[in-house]
């Protein structure tokens, strides 16, 4: 069952969605359902019983894991059938992302290092011989990738590496020199993204490197916080000579390829993370459920039924967000594919909506982080315990926030990238931006506005959250001019905005397609509420960060007044009641629901 947008990345921010125009994870077709429930009974079945072995560093046993999912055919999702795929849709390939990925951060960097950043370059920028001699081996597992990008100078600003690639006098081969530092599944990779700069190229250029080829080295596995079994090493090249057919892409397109590779990395991280929660919740419900004190259940206190109550509403937000824009990618790659070539569509189809892939990273992997802390929390002193599952999860989910750029990089990307839009003409801004300036100076409506159909006053206070966005954006384009992008906590303030404003209308809309569909229920429509609640909060807060921030006097006055009007509740609502309904659903089925 499939949904077709006609929204262009960073459209939502300019007019009204409507839910006919999601997707939302209760469409899953019956054959996508039974890819999830091969992952489920995969993870239940042989990587759930012995998972104190990823704790115990046990990078072999990721690698022997990788293998198995290998050869169930889930590492080939989004390889062509030609190269010995399944070449599933976009949406089926974050599902899978989704389901295995959610007991260990080990296992799930491994993953999503292999299927992702290790084989998309490849499919996406490779030759045909390219192809032809990789995918097939990374596709069943029989080979496995990994992606050299930083270096110990060379962190977020990816683009100054020093690694060097020099061309033979005979123009037959290169020879690499360089340091790659902190890459995931080096201990194990038969095949290597690297990238490395030729000559005095402005931009770096991207080269296969197999494993074994003369020069190449290996530093001891990192000693990390978390994801302990997920090998990561630092990789040397001391004029590691390869063919010259293995530059990948065109010379000083390599970091077109690494930024590519990064927005299918953010959203599949997003995926990545919502099993996680599920099964942070699960366990949270059912400790809450059998501790007792004072002679009561702990699952009956307002205190724990306010957590798991937030924590179940923001897994919901960031499951139906993760979904929508999975879907948007999908619909867009298959318009483009009438058009061109599925190569270059599939480039063109993500690269479109790059915006909803840095937000479902930032917001996944705060929402996991969150919600782990919390079932940390709900399991008081045996969260603390290396012996309850609760530790691990917790020292995993840190590093979601820090890999497929920091989420503070991440935060000005979602601004620069749509102000990039609007000035290529792509993306009217700066229209709508000058209408709310001009509706400041107008009087506010007092007329009761008609709310009797469901969330249809959630729906109206979205566009004024999209209202005030404009508001904060247009105001600090029309002060900072090309300054605005050293504005770093003004760009964060206004990408929090834009943040929570995208999730909320992602949670509501697939609350109104559940009750459409005859699958909805009170616990989606409170958790939907919750959502929003926070969001207004957090739109509010951010908008005035932002304001007393470059504004003052009269016109400081003017647009605070503005952000009161455009982040208020018509009529209020009870978060507390709109918990009850929820932390009574969850404690009733003894599990995320």
């Amino acid at each position: 069952m499939k949904t077709k947008t006609t929204l262009a990345g960073g459209e939502f921010l300019i007019r009204p969605v409507n839910q006919d125009e999601i997707f939302s994870p209760e469409m899953f077709t019956e054959e996508q359902k039974m890819i999830a429930d091969t992952c489920r009974d995969f993870i239940e079945k042989e990587v759930a019983p012995q998972r104190e072995r990823f704790e115990e560093k046990d990078y072999a046993w990721t690698a022997e894991l990788m293998k198995k999912i290998g050869s169930l055919g889930l590492l080939s999702t989004a390889v062509p059938e030609e190269y010995g795929g399944m070449g599933m849709d976009f949406n089926t390939t974050m599902l899978v992302c989704d389901r295995i990925s959610g007991i260990s951060g080990s296992l799930s960097t491994a993953f999503g290092a292999h299927t992702g950043i290790g084989t998309l370059p490849i499919l996406l920028y490779g030759t045909s011989e390219q192809k032809n001699k990789y995918l097939p081996k990374l596709a069943s597992g029989e080979w496995m990738g990994a992606y050299c990008l930083t270096e110990p100078g060379a962190g977020s600003d990816a683009n100054s590496g020093k690694t060097k690639a020099v061309l033979s006098n005979d123009g037959k081969s290169y020879a690499i020199t360089g340091q790659k530092m902190w890459i995931s599944n080096a201990g194990f990779a038969d095949v290597f993204i690297v990238f490395a700069r030729i000559e005095d190229d402005k931009n770096i250029t991207g080269f296969i490197v197999e494993r074994g080829t003369e020069g190449m080295s290996f530093g001891e596995e990192e000693n990390k916080m978390g994801i302990r079994a997920s090998s990561t090493r630092q990789v040397f090249f001391n004029e590691c000579v390869i063919p010259a057919e293995n530059m990948l892409g065109e010379r000083g397109g390599g970091f077109k390829i690494a930024m590519n590779a990064l927005n299918v990395g953010r959203i599949k991280l997003a995926a990545a993370t919502l099993d996680a929660c599920r099964r942070v919740i699960d366990l949270s419900v059912k400790y809450a459920n059998e501790r007792k004190q004072f002679n009561t259940s702990i699952s009956s206190f307002g205190a724990i039924r306010q957590k798991l109550a937030e924590m179940s509403a923001r897994t919901f937000a960031s499951e139906a967000a993760c979904y929508r824009a999975g879907q948007d990618i999908e619909n867009n790659i298959q318009r483009l594919s009438s058009e061109m070539d599925h190569q270059e569509a599939h480039l063109r189809g993500v690269e479109e909506f790059a915006v909803e892939c840095a937000i479902l990273k930032v917001y996944g992997s705060e929402t996991s982080s969150y919600v782990t802390d919390e079932g940390v929390q709900i399991f008081g002193g045996m969260g603390f315990s290396a012996d309850a599952p609760m530790e691990a999860a917790y020292r995993d989910v840190r590093i979601a926030r820090i890999y497929e750029g920091t989420n503070e990089i991440n935060r000005m990307l979602i601004v620069g990238m749509l102000l990039k839009k609007a000035m290529k003409g792509e993306l009217d801004l700066m229209g709508p931006a000058s209408k709310v300036g001009k509706e400041l100076m107008d009087i506010p409506s007092f007329e009761t506005p008609d709310y009797s159909s469901p969330l249809s006053m959630e729906l109206d206070i979205l566009k004024g959250l999209k209202k005030s966005i404009l508001m904060v954006a247009g105001k600090a384009v029309e002060n900072f001019g090309m300054e605005l992008e050293a504005q770093q906590e003004v760009l964060m303030a206004i990408a929090d905005m834009i943040i929570e404003t995208y999730v909320a209308e992602s949670a509501i809309l697939r609350a109104l397609k559940m009750e459409s569909m005859g699958v909805g229920s009170a616990s989606a429509v409170a958790k939907a509420q919750l959502t929003m609640y926070r969001s207004v909060e957090r739109c509010s807060a951010a908008g005035r960060e932002a304001i007393y921030s470059f504004t003052e006097g009269d016109e400081q006055r003017i647009m605070l007044m503005g952000l009161k009007r455009f982040t208020k509740y018509p009529t209020p609502i009870n978060p507390k009641a709109l918990r009850d309904i929820v932390a009574d659903e969850l404690v009733k089925e003894n599990a995320f629901v």
